[in-house]
């Protein structure tokens, strides 16, 4: 029975599920069987460590107890990010079982891919600096906290892939980074709302915007200018990911084209709304998904 085959925890459920919401493919069906277990078991990673730094798990505890946390515990996030750190090290170690099923389901995959705890314990840290730091300054402590926060899941996608090179990591990092910043700018009342701004303070003053400016219901010229400087950085970073689209082959490239024209979409999504980010989240089509990711396997072609 594969860990795709499993019955699953309804913490575990919870989680998993997520994998629809985002704005690039997960796990899509036309990969091999053994690489969508691993890249799910990876996303459950992943998409557990962002819902405990966030504070959205699943109400009633479960995740607390599938860590050796006692009911109530799951309102600490930092003690729940040390806790999932230590059932990190017992996947990687001989002996004691992980606590966790998300963890447990990790450990096959951790085995068969000779991946190495890195990767994981930099998106734990990136999640302990969200409970800390809540402002970035200047553009660079923001890229600094993506290297965190988003590049090592596309160099696990890469280990799991058996494709990992240094220039295929360079420009994984740079597709990896423009999704987070992607996000960020979908999120901008959301996070706002979190006590959190990813907007680096450098370009708000740079754009006359201040804090109220965000909280507003819509945003206002000078909030839509700085979304759409924001936007264009994250573009030209998806750009250095064509080369990295057009170096692979078969359903590896349609992966990968999958995650740069996906998040292609979100930033036209993001365009669409006149870059009012702030009303709510702009997300893109289906259509549109599809067809950003049909022109990224144009230029990927075109370019190798």
């Amino acid at each position: 029975m594969t860990p795709a085959e499993r019955p699953r925890t309804d913490a575990a459920t919870t989680t998993l599920d997520k994998a629809a919401d985002e704005n690039f493919p997960v796990a899509p069906f036309f990969l091999p069987r053994a690489w969508r277990d691993d890249l799910m078991a990876v996303y459950g990673f992943a998409r557990l460590v962002d819902d405990i730094g966030d504070g959205d798990l699943a109400p009633g505890g479960s995740d607390a107890r599938g860590l050796g946390l006692d009911p109530g515990q799951d309102e600490d996030r930092l003690a729940m990010l040390d806790a999932l750190e230590a059932d990190l090290h017992r996947v990687f170690a001989t002996g004691e079982e992980p606590r966790h099923p998300l963890m447990r389901a990790l450990r096959p995959t951790v085995r068969r891919r000779a991946l190495t705890p890195e990767p994981f314990l930099a998106l734990v840290e990136a999640n302990r600096q969200d409970q800390k730091v809540r402002r970035y300054g200047t553009y660079s402590d923001l890229l600094a906290y993506c290297e965190l926060s988003a590049n090592p899941v596309g160099r696990l996608v890469l280990q799991i892939t058996g494709t990992a090179s240094p220039e295929r990591i360079r420009r994984s990092d740079a597709v990896c980074t423009a999704l987070q910043i992607a996000e960020h700018l979908q999120d901008v009342a959301e996070d706002l709302g979190r006590d959190r701004v990813y907007l680096p303070a450098e370009d708000m003053a740079r754009f006359h915007v201040d804090e109220d400016d965000l909280a507003a219901p819509s945003a206002g010229a000078a909030v839509r200018a700085l979304i759409a400087f924001e936007a264009e950085r994250a573009r030209e970073l998806l750009d250095e990911g064509i080369p990295l689209v057009g170096s692979v082959h078969g359903r590896l490239k349609l992966l990968l084209a999958g995650f740069v024209g996906g998040g292609r979409a979100a930033l036209r999504a993001v365009s669409a709304a006149g870059f009012d980010v702030l009303p709510g989240p702009p997300k893109p089509t289906a259509p549109g998904t599809l067809r950003e990711v049909g022109a990224v396997l144009r230029r990927a072609h075109r370019k190798g």
